[in-house]
């Protein structure tokens, strides 16, 4: 793992080496998640939030199991009773 360094400029700004960039696969105006983990800055992509987001929700439903069908079927059965 290289080391980088970079300056902070005026209003926090900084300039992330374009290596890293690449690295994260960012590039000029996408969307990042910065965190402070034990006082190390992280800066994470949102495909890579969603990513654990999702792997988060997974181990919340049962194997074999579509919430978007039980979500379906909720809301057909909401309609039939209306």
């Amino acid at each position: 793992m290289a080391s980088h360094s970079a300056t902070i400029h005026e209003g926090g700004r900084m300039v992330v080496p374009a290596d890293l960039l690449r690295e994260l696969g960012l590039q000029d105006g996408d969307t990042v998640a910065l965190d402070v983990v034990e006082g190390m800055l992280r800066v994470r992509s949102r495909d890579a939030v969603i990513a654990e987001i999702q792997a988060l929700a997974k181990g919340f439903v049962p194997e074999g199991v579509s919430v978007v069908d039980q979500l379906i079927a909720e809301r057909r059965g909401e309609a039939a009773r209306e």
